[in-house]
């Protein structure tokens, strides 16, 4: 075998951790295992049935196979802005400040590429989603972490921020900001006085704001766009999916939303790197984006059953949480009794065969945290409060 260097840019760029976890996971079961996972946000429940009905009969036209816009179907575009106006009361013009994508998470990196560089940092939370830093790493920028604290409702602390980009002036100045509320991992709900301070502070810094918004309708019964924020676009751009809220994750199905200029900026990038999306496909998530709340309402009356499961789960755990989250996990602090997340996750996995997420992977703000998946059958988690009980039972005994 030759010696082939990866790239530079490869550099402190890991495999994604459920990339690997996954694997180990499926070793484990090959031993007999039968791991439940309760690891990852993937829906477990399929899309509104008249959904994929639109998939089928669109599939089996014989003139919708060919190359699609590198924009979109006008009638995806479409379809968007009137979901954004209809439920977050955000104007759209569909032929111009909409960009559908194969999926919100190509958009992060669509983002990255696009704007930042070598010698420019980029804000980005902790704990938060993985992506964020392995995007900007890979853009050649420097990830510049700012920390959310539960006793600030995760929400960051504005004189910090500015301490930041006043620090990394020199070295690596700042031109953006990820957030992404309702937040994950920690399941914190945005207010309106917090979007219009980040939208005031991003205009006195000159700063771009990147908000990743897809868990606004899960649990939530007042879904918010960053965009509704008066003069947001100035300074926005929103990313946005059907993964999590039309349970449409393998479909990949994904939005960029915001100012024209931003927008014909980024499918300077984005057309270099495919050819657009199958043309049915584009066409059934208009189907899906059209649905009405007795959706969203079906939906979530199921995810409010589990989370009560999960609940009882973590109780078990001695683990401390609020029930005011919302998205398709439940942040938990966990007992002292641990080291941390990962001891956790470990103790329960190889005791209990139950998979949680360690809170570490999300950034050291979440060492001392786990996330379990509301994303599987109320059966299963039955299941998974039974193993832990037995287990628990057995640690208990030994240690009398």
């Amino acid at each position: 075998m030759i010696d082939i260097k990866t790239s530079t840019r490869l550099d402190g760029i890991g495999e994604y951790y459920f990339s690997q976890k996954l694997r180990e996971i499926d070793e484990l079961n090959k031993q007999g295992k039968n791991i439940i996972n309760l690891g990852i946000g993937s829906p477990d429940l399929p899309p509104h049935p008249e959904v994929i009905k639109t998939l089928q009969e669109e599939s089996a036209k014989t003139n919708v196979h060919a190359y699609q816009n590198y924009k979109g179907s006008p009638i995806l575009r479409k379809a968007i802005a009137d979901w954004y106006n209809k439920w977050y009361g955000v104007e759209l013009n569909p032929d111009t400040e909409i960009l559908p994508l194969i999926g919100s998470k190509e958009g992060i990196m669509h983002i990255c590429m696009t704007y930042f560089e070598n010698g420019v940092g980029v804000l980005v939370p902790n704990p938060g989603y993985p992506t964020y830093s392995s995007a900007i790493k890979l853009s050649g920028a420097t990830p510049v972490y700012y920390e959310l604290k539960e006793e600030n409702s995760y929400f960051p602390d504005f004189k910090k921020l500015g301490e930041l980009i006043n620090e990394n002036a020199a070295a690596n100045p700042i031109k953006g900001i990820f957030v992404n509320y309702p937040q994950m991992p920690t399941g914190q709900l945005p207010t309106k006085d917090f979007f219009e301070e980040l939208v005031v502070f991003a205009k006195s810094k000159n700063i771009l704001v990147i908000h990743d918004n897809p868990y606004s309708f899960i649990l939530n019964e007042a879904p918010m766009s960053l965009l509704s924020i008066e003069g947001a676009k100035d300074v926005v751009i929103e990313l946005n999916s059907l993964s999590k809220s039309q349970n449409m994750a393998g479909w990949r199905v994904g939005m960029l939303v915001g100012a024209k200029q931003r927008i014909d900026e980024v499918i300077r990038f984005k057309s270099n790197m495919d050819s657009g999306m199958f043309l049915p496909v584009q066409l059934a998530a208009a189907k899906a984006l059209s649905l009405g709340k007795d959706w969203y309402d079906s939906v979530n009356t199921v995810y409010r059953k589990r989370r009560e499961k999960v609940f009882e789960l973590l109780d078990l755990l001695k683990c401390e949480y609020s029930k005011k989250q919302v998205g398709m996990f439940v942040w938990a602090k966990i007992h002292s009794n641990y080291k941390d997340g990962f001891a956790v996750s470990d103790d329960v996995l190889y005791n209990a065969n139950v998979f949680v997420t360690p809170g570490g992977i999300f950034g050291s703000a979440g060492e001392n945290y786990v996330r379990v998946s509301l994303c599987t059958t109320e059966e299963k988690f039955v299941e998974s409060i039974k193993r832990v009980k037995e287990f628990l039972a057995i640690k208990m005994a030994a240690n009398v």
